[in-house]
């Protein structure tokens, strides 16, 4: 079974990562995985923060001469910014004239309330640091390990923005080159695919940084090569679109997560909704259309994945919201903490992470085996009709 967890504060020394479960053999390039860094931290509407981090990831154990061993991987990402935050988040006691002023005034949309209450904290950084989207830096370092397994068997992953606030995209993901249409993607500043829409995205985040304030949006992720067979209707928690929208909700921000269709199937007669099954060239099972993207019953029914994530604006706005001073019980403007005005296109990478770690683990579910070329032969040897 694939297993991973993340440790590390967002001005923390270190972000770490273990991943275990992955098989012997596989090869690991750390160049791709630091690729995928690189793309997290793009995007038009970033903040100050990307101009001082340079994420690069650091394999502490799990392989040897580039290959895996079997064995866990843990992977570290060193915070740059940890020079400038050594006393605030000292591990170790300091006096009381060294510590920093506590953080007492929440931000609305934040886990800052809710975190202070459930962990019994006076001073809202406990709540910060650990909440803050810079853990999703780990995640997608995994991730692209999880990425290099699935690219052993032909599975590609990739995204593109389709809005941001009300500014939709009106290009078509080209499914048959999804690794193009994603690099097509990365050179768009907000990995948007229709040129139009881009200029009116990237206006649109300029006139909110102008009011100081944040806008979220909306972003399709498609994956090419999945065979018939991953996840199972047989328990609720093998399903796949189910895990696959419990990791995606666990992104910081994401609040909506649909497959294929979406919440458009509750406007549609089912003839219009489901794909009909018909015999291709060659005698081959295909299908008329994919609006169910990919998964039936929560199995994988080897038409391409589509996945739409939507992800709610950023909680700290320059201009502060409305709030309540925790110390004094007395009203006051939100905390503001260094943030993003959009981080949509950042997060459609994330999006690909995790979603590859998922299906790393439904894959291997599926065609288990302790080194790579056991899961190739199980592969190799699978129903297919």
């Amino acid at each position: 079974m694939l297993r991973y967890i993340t440790s590390g504060e967002s001005h923390g020394k270190s972000l770490v990562g273990i991943i275990e479960g992955l098989p012997a053999g596989l090869s690991i390039n750390s160049d791709e995985i630091n690729h995928q860094l690189y793309r997290r931290q793009q995007g038009y509407g970033r903040g100050e923060r990307m101009k001082i981090e340079q994420d690069t990831a650091v394999i502490l154990s799990g392989v040897r001469f580039g290959r895996t061993t079997g064995a866990p991987i843990a992977v570290e990402i060193k915070n740059k910014d940890w020079e400038n935050w050594q006393k605030t988040l000292s591990v170790e006691p300091l006096s009381e004239n060294q510590l920093s002023e506590e953080i007492t005034i929440p931000r609305p949309g934040h886990a800052d309330l809710a975190g202070l209450i459930k962990y019994g904290h006076t001073d809202i950084r406990n709540v910060i640091e650990r909440a803050s989207a810079r853990e999703t830096g780990m995640r997608t370092a995994l991730g692209a390990i999880a990425r290099l397994f699935l690219k052993e068997f032909n599975i590609d992953i990739g995204s593109h923005v389709i809005e941001i606030h009300t500014i939709k995209s009106s290009a078509i993901f080209n499914i048959a080159d999804v690794t193009g249409e994603s690099l097509r993607a990365d050179k768009s500043p907000v990995r948007c695919l229709d040129p139009e829409a881009e200029t009116e995205m990237v206006s649109a985040i300029d006139r909110t940084k102008s009011k100081g304030d944040t806008v979220g949006g909306r972003i399709e992720i498609v994956v090419s090569g999945l065979p018939v067979g991953l996840g199972s209707y047989i328990q609720w928690d093998c399903r796949l679109d189910g895990m696959l929208a419990g990791t995606l909700m666990a992104i910081p921000g994401i609040k909506a997560v649909e497959i294929g269709l979406g919440v458009e199937c509750g406007r549609r007669f089912g003839s219009e909704v489901h794909d009909e099954i018909v015999l291709g060239s060659g005698n081959n099972i295909t299908r008329t259309s994919n609006n169910a993207g990919g998964i039936e019953g929560g199995i994988s029914n080897g038409q391409p994945l589509m996945i739409t994530i939507t992800m709610k604006p950023i909680a700290t706005l320059l201009s502060a919201l409305n709030s309540v001073d925790l110390k004094t019980k007395k009203a006051a403007k939100a905390h503001i903490e260094r943030s993003d005005v959009c981080a949509v296109p950042a997060v459609s990478v994330v999006g690909e992470a995790v979603a590859a770690l998922v299906l790393t683990q439904a894959f291997l579910d599926k065609f288990s085996g302790d080194n790579l070329e056991d899961i190739k032969m199980a592969y190799t040897s699978r129903r297919t009709l």
